[in-house]
């Protein structure tokens, strides 16, 4: 079973193999704020201020190079829209994984942790 818990004591690593629809069905049950928006895994996380915002992307950012699994990410004044997938599956053509999961659940706790 894929929880929040289990998501957040993983690390990524290099899969060639894409998250079946019932992997990222669980997974999405787990990761009740994100979405899947034309193929990929998306969250949108609102700040107070751009501040805020830049804080918070300072913070993910050194998940994002410990788990060597990047994200797109799309910053405004009081934003940021984080989108995962995973090149390296489905023999290139990309799709989602456990990584796009896994970094999800992470980014999470630090949002919920707040960024000052």
């Amino acid at each position: 079973m894929i929880t929040r818990e289990s998501l957040l004591k993983e690390a990524c690593r290099h899969l060639t193999q894409a998250a079946s629809a019932d992997e990222i069905a669980a997974a999405l049950a787990a990761l009740s704020d994100w979405a899947i928006d034309d193929g990929k895994l998306v969250r949108l996380f609102r700040f107070r201020d751009y501040h805020q915002t830049l804080a918070f992307v300072n913070v993910i950012a050194e998940i994002i190079h410990k788990e060597d699994h990047h994200p797109e990410l799309i910053v405004g004044y009081n934003r940021c829209e984080v989108r995962y997938d995973t090149h390296s599956v489905n023999e290139g053509k990309g799709g989602l994984s456990a990584n796009d999961f896994i970094c999800a659940a992470k980014i999470d706790a630090v949002f919920e942790r707040g960024v000052q």
